[in-house]
């Protein structure tokens, strides 16, 4: 190559490399004129969401738009081992799935204006979320954390005591307070039924049903039948002038999440004592042996029903295969529905899920 073809292509180069800088100068310029355009004009002020609202959040209470007034507690870990060895008691609720958090946020708002000594305490952010850091996990970003930093860098929570539980099916929430705490669950119960009715109380949108559990205990006939056999007696002591002769009484059995956990592979095992209490009808008659042992002079009527045992197998997160959790609850047939099957009575009234069914 010669020296002036090599003048030429040097030139050429400085030309391309000249272009290409304008080229940036003039898109920089129309950015920042469009920047000017714009800002709000004087005296006005806009306010950007901080967090972009999915369709289904549109019309939220002030509550749920602003973290800062309830927080998401985090899964107590340890509350499956504990509840395997004591019985404890506390709430299910019910809710659409994949809204678990905005229901976790209504229910604690319920709950906590309910519970006896639910005094208020203040505690310190996650660590780093001044810096948009979260130390354990994702679930820590998600819950609002960061948003809770306020002007003194504590957020208020309610010290109700209770410990949200993980569990391995969508649609539930189950909260439970500390072993050897008994607060008045089913009277809890109808205070908020109470409210509803006479709305004083606004309707919740996420929690459907909430199902009170008096005690926990292991899948198995002994622990079961004993467990049963405590709660009636205690019913009987309690309302044994309001209820007629003979008492009629109905056992309801729900199995919610077997197919999601473990359990699946124990019922495949027909001589497994677990695989055999999951089948509704052994659970019914263990239940009932139970109940003629405290009343004797009681009949089944499922369609009005003084007296109602409902248990509810609990899908616990991190307990060891083979292992089964039941929720028990005595309650009286103003806190029971029949229809479409034995349940607690739902909070909101002709509650649907997609598909047109009636939520469970």
């Amino acid at each position: 190559m010669s020296n002036e073809q090599e003048r030429e292509r040097e030139r050429a180069c400085g030309v391309i490399r000249i272009y290409r800088v304008a080229v940036i100068d003039i898109r920089s310029t129309k950015m920042a004129e469009e920047g000017e355009k714009e800002k709000p004009e004087s005296g006005t002020t806009e306010i950007e969401p901080s967090v972009e609202k999915d369709k289904g959040e549109i019309g939220m209470k002030p509550w749920e738009q602003h973290s800062a007034v309830i927080s998401i507690p985090r899964f107590d870990y340890n509350a499956p081992s504990s509840i395997l060895r004591h019985s404890h008691c506390g709430f299910l609720v019910t809710c659409p799935i994949k809204r678990e958090k905005s229901a976790t946020k209504e229910a604690i708002c319920i709950l906590e204006k309910y519970i006896p000594n639910a005094a208020a305490k203040k505690r310190k952010v996650c660590p780093g979320a001044a810096n948009g850091e979260y130390p354990d996990n994702s679930e820590n970003k998600d819950s609002g954390c960061k948003n809770e930093i306020s002007e003194s860098d504590t957020c208020v929570e309610k010290n109700h005591e209770l410990s949200l539980v993980k569990l391995t099916r969508s649609g539930l929430l189950l909260f439970t307070f500390p072993c050897g705490k008994s607060p008045p669950i089913v009277n809890i119960l109808f205070d908020i039924v109470h409210s509803l009715e006479s709305k004083s109380l606004n309707m919740p949108r996420w929690c459907h049903r909430i199902f009170p559990i008096q005690g926990t205990c292991v899948l198995d006939e002994k622990e079961l039948r004993t467990l049963v056999s405590k709660l009636v007696s205690e019913f009987m002591i309690d309302n044994q002038n309001k209820l007629g002769q003979p008492v009629k009484f109905a056992v309801g059995y729900n199995r919610r999440g077997i197919e999601e956990t473990e359990m699946k592979k124990v019922r495949k095992n027909e001589n497994d004592p677990l695989s055999t209490l999951l089948d509704r009808d052994k659970c019914f008659s263990v239940v009932a042996a139970a109940i003629k042992d405290i009343v004797p002079n009681s009949v089944v009527d499922l369609k009005h029903p003084e007296v109602s045992v409902l248990i509810e197998l609990l899908p616990l997160s991190g307990i060891p295969d083979g292992s089964a959790v039941v929720g028990v609850s005595v309650l009286p047939k103003a806190l029971v529905s029949t229809k479409p099957r034995l349940s607690v009575k739902a909070l909101v009234a002709d509650i649907k899920a997609k598909g047109g069914k009636r939520s469970q």
